[in-house]
């Protein structure tokens, strides 16, 4: 079994969000085995190396909106790549029963190093 940091199993399953969907903060520390840990993935998004490209923008906040103030270049950037993907955003909200994504347990089990 691989020994992957909790940061580096943050980063695992927000690659795995696939393109026009979303993951609560709290949702992907639960896949990543940190229940709780929210505060946390918000952390380790804003630590990631560059070179691994990760879907920052498919995480929003429980409520299914964009974390950042609005009027704030980080929120324009977030809003604008989620757009790109086909995502709805109406005043920095994502319709979480639209557009969440709800790996089933077998993609879990068979994706998951950990």
């Amino acid at each position: 079994m691989s020994k992957l940091t909790p940061m580096e199993r943050i980063w695992f399953i927000v690659n795995l969000i696939p393109h026009g969907s979303v993951l609560p903060y709290g949702i992907v520390a639960d896949l990543a085995g940190l229940p709780g840990r929210a505060r946390y993935v918000s952390r380790a998004l804003k630590l990631a190396p560059e070179h691994l490209l990760l879907p920052w923008h498919r995480v929003i906040n429980s409520q299914g909106k964009i974390s950042f103030a609005k009027d704030t270049e980080p929120f324009r950037t977030q809003q604008e790549l989620l757009r790109l993907e086909g995502i709805t955003v109406n005043a920095g909200k994502i319709s979480l029963s639209q557009y969440q994504w709800k790996p089933d347990i077998a993609t879990l089990v068979m994706t998951l190093p950990f």
